[in-house]
């Protein structure tokens, strides 16, 4: 088996700004997307030994003409605009500063190659560890760090060079992945999964009802998990939504919106998932690309900002998908497995049954 891995050190520069002062008395921070996460899931790869068994994936800008199949020529020349000008605001806390235009168009280009080298089966699947994330934006407005939707631009551009024609997304990054969902609402031949912390973000997004419209009704799945779902709960929409759905679609590829800000330390999310619980899922996935799809499987790095905790859930995901185990063990998992909470409770299992039985979804096979 072979796992690719897409790193740049220019991920780490791309500048996110600090937060606006809303009052006189709100002191000026940064902002929770820092360098810092990023470039620690690379030094624990190193550390552990494991970035010697993947195969490096280079790089490179997306080109304007691949942005556009998505995004609107108004938005690429607003965000080119706004890094050109010392910095701004391109959406709604999506923030980028001085000269990182072409350090999000790079994140875009490291998901193309990546997703690339596993459709020529240079390697079987790949993570790309990029920055800026990208599930957030929609064709003309940037939202929650991301300036370009990565995945959505790398599946129109393997649709368009006629490498696949069905492909599936699977986010499990704490936030709704609303800007994947707003790209194929209406289309049958993408698949978008979405496991988030109910009404957190963006507000009013994300909820059971939204199910695709016209031909791509049902082909949308959201599962709103409540606050303080741990492993339980995200092992069992795994089983009983993610796998089904899968299976009845029989994508050509997988994606993965890879955030891990539903880690129990993260300060941006209130889920009680650990390195376990992203094993756990990073093994499924795997095990379905490999039984679907010739195992044709990339992840794409998304939120997480637990700098401490994060490369420990990253580093578990990358050893699952190259089927490796180094002697790296998290350090925090015997705690943090064993909170109260961290199986199944009822509460969420209801929602994780609704979801998988909703009229007119995959996951209940009544299309």
């Amino acid at each position: 088996m072979t796992t690719g891995l897409v790193w740049d050190e220019r991920f780490a520069w791309f500048n996110a700004g600090t937060y606006r002062q809303r009052s006189p008395l709100y002191q000026q921070l940064t902002v929770y997307d820092t360098r810092d996460s990023k470039e620690q899931i690379r030094e624990l790869l190193v550390a552990s030994g494991l970035v010697d068994t993947l195969v490096p994936i280079v790089p490179r800008l997306a080109t304007d003409a691949e942005l556009l199949r998505y995004h609107t020529p108004a938005y690429l020349a607003k965000v080119k605009a706004l890094s050109d000008a010392g910095g701004g605001d391109a959406g709604e806390g999506a923030y980028l500063g001085p000269n990182c235009y072409d350090i999000a168009k790079l994140a875009t280009g490291a998901c193309l190659e990546a997703l690339d080298a596993v459709l020529d089966g240079r390697v079987e699947n790949a993570y790309a560890l990029v920055r800026p994330c990208g599930h957030h934006a929609t064709k003309d407005f940037g939202r929650g760090y991301s300036i370009f939707n990565n995945l959505v631009v790398a599946i129109l551009h393997a649709k368009a060079q006629g490498q696949v024609s069905r492909v599936a997304v699977v986010d499990w990054d704490v936030h709704h992945g609303n800007g994947t969902q707003d790209a194929f609402y209406d289309d049958p031949s993408v698949l978008t999964i979405s496991l988030h912390q109910d009404g957190y973000y963006p507000p009013d997004s994300g909820g059971l009802d939204e199910q695709g419209e016209g031909p791509g009704r049902g082909y949308n799945i959201n599962v709103p998990l409540p606050p303080g779902s741990g492993h339980g709960a995200y092992l069992e929409a795994m089983q009983q939504v993610v796998v089904p759905a899968l299976r009845r679609f029989r994508p050509e590829a997988i994606l993965v919106a890879s955030g891990l800000d539903a880690n129990a330390r993260d300060p941006l999310g209130r889920m009680m998932c650990h390195s376990q619980t992203y094993r756990d899922m990073a093994t499924l996935i795997k095990a379905e690309a490999q039984e679907l799809c010739q195992g044709r499987l990339l992840a794409s790095h998304e939120g997480g900002y637990a700098s401490l905790y994060v490369p420990w859930c990253a580093l578990a995901i990358m050893e699952a998908f190259a089927d490796v185990k180094t002697s790296s063990d998290d350090p925090s998992l015997s705690r943090v497995a064993v909170w109260p909470g961290q199986e199944l409770q009822p509460h969420q299992a209801s929602v994780i049954s609704k979801a998988a039985e909703l009229p007119g979804n995959i996951a209940a096979g009544r299309l």
